[in-house]
């Protein structure tokens, strides 16, 4: 005789951590199969994309949930069921897990016959998803109290909108790539807000001395930027966002460096749940 699965207790916190799309929250239901006997297993959904939650000890894994394709290898794992470690487990989903889940949803539009969708070509519908995408996190930005304009480039729509330090933000289409492209332009100061939300967890990285007076005033406060050259610092990796931070000129290296001093910065690439997730630190 099967047993029934058991309710995973850390699904509907996680869920909770995750934030609505179109008005629809996160919300938690049986797991359809099981990816470890006799581990506590539920499924959890905001009816577009679908993530598996496993619970084994103290132990809790987090799988996407592809149709037909069996889950193997978790795509994110923390060994704890308390607060932090859920949120540690949000975060990894917003970084990484859904934006991967986001690819197969555009491929999926761009891959639609031609006769159901209006003719639309692959990329005229895939510039569609991501439009809507922007409008609703448009509309979060205007609840945190921004007042983001619409705008056009070369490599598709975009947003942009000035921060209360003065500085201006941008969130980019960048082409028919799934996701997004995060920019800005401003004072130091106004990424202070913003970088701890962005950069990746101190755990492992080390302040580095190397570097011009521009690096080092960066590294000194976050040990995960990393000098490329004198004039420009980077973060990331694979598998999770990266992103780099440069004076707009060579030729400002001589100048002297505070928090005052005027940068430009990319962050990408990002995912629309991210974006919405971050929104209050870009404002």
């Amino acid at each position: 005789m099967i047993s029934a699965i058991s309710h995973a207790t850390t699904a509907a916190p996680l869920a909770a951590l995750l934030p609505a799309r179109r008005g629809k929250a996160w919300t938690v239901g049986p797991a359809p199969y099981v990816i470890r006997n006799n581990a506590a297993t539920s499924r959890i959904t905001d009816g577009r994309r679908s993530l598996i939650v496993v619970e084994e000890g103290d132990r809790v894994e987090l799988y996407a949930d592809r149709p037909d394709l069996f889950p193997v290898t978790p795509d994110a794992v923390v060994g704890g069921t308390d607060p932090a470690s859920l949120a540690t487990l949000a975060t990894r989903a917003l970084r990484w897990i859904l934006p991967d889940l986001d690819r197969d949803v555009v491929q999926a539009i761009a891959q639609e016959p031609a006769h159901r969708t209006d003719g639309l070509k692959a990329w005229e519908r895939v510039m569609h998803h991501k439009g809507t995408a922007l409008t609703e996190f448009g509309f979060h930005l205007i609840d945190h109290g921004a007042n983001p304009q619409s705008s056009e480039r070369l490599d598709g729509p975009g947003l942009e909108w000035t921060a209360d330090s003065g500085a201006e933000w941008g969130v980019w289409a960048h082409g028919v790539a799934a996701n997004f492209h995060l920019t800005y332009e401003g004072p130091l100061s106004g990424l202070y807000g913003a970088l701890p939300v962005l950069l990746p967890p101190l755990d492992g990285h080390v302040s580095t001395d190397a570097g011009s007076a521009f690096t080092r005033h960066l590294t000194d406060r976050f040990a995960q930027l990393q000098p490329v050259d004198a004039d420009e610092v980077e973060f990331g990796g694979y598998h999770d966002l990266h992103g780099w931070i440069a004076l707009p000129s060579r030729a400002e290296l001589g100048d002297p460096v505070d928090d005052g001093t005027r940068v430009c910065a990319q962050v990408g690439p990002v995912g629309i749940d991210f974006l919405l997730a971050a929104a209050a630190h870009l404002v």
